[in-house]
């Protein structure tokens, strides 16, 4: 039962994520936002719903870790930078990369 609600709370999350960026695009080539916005959403949940899905497919089960990979391309991480040091994150593609903030 947690697995399930944390993976409901996940996917509000990557509605929000698919949905806010695509925000500025719909203004600039005049899509009507809300629609723009759903669509973008529901495009955002239905690829981690295939991942899930096909997970599930390969022996009946769905472990943390599969769950994770599915989320993991709505889930990047911002650099930060404490007391002058760079803390580095993820790219899309798992490299380590860092950057200084000016």
């Amino acid at each position: 039962m947690r697995k399930i609600q944390d993976v409901i709370s996940r996917m509000v999350a990557v509605f929000i994520v698919g949905a806010l960026g695509t925000l500025g695009a719909a203004a600039v080539v005049g899509v009507d936002t809300a629609v723009a916005l759903t669509m973008a959403g529901l495009l955002a949940v239905a690829s981690v719903a295939e991942r899930l899905a096909r997970e599930y497919l390969d022996d009946g089960k769905l472990t943390l870790d599969e769950i994770n990979g599915a989320f993991s391309p709505f889930a990047k991480s911002e650099e930060h930078e404490v007391s002058g040091e760079t803390i580095l994150s993820n790219d899309e593609e798992g490299k380590s990369k860092s950057k200084r903030r000016g």
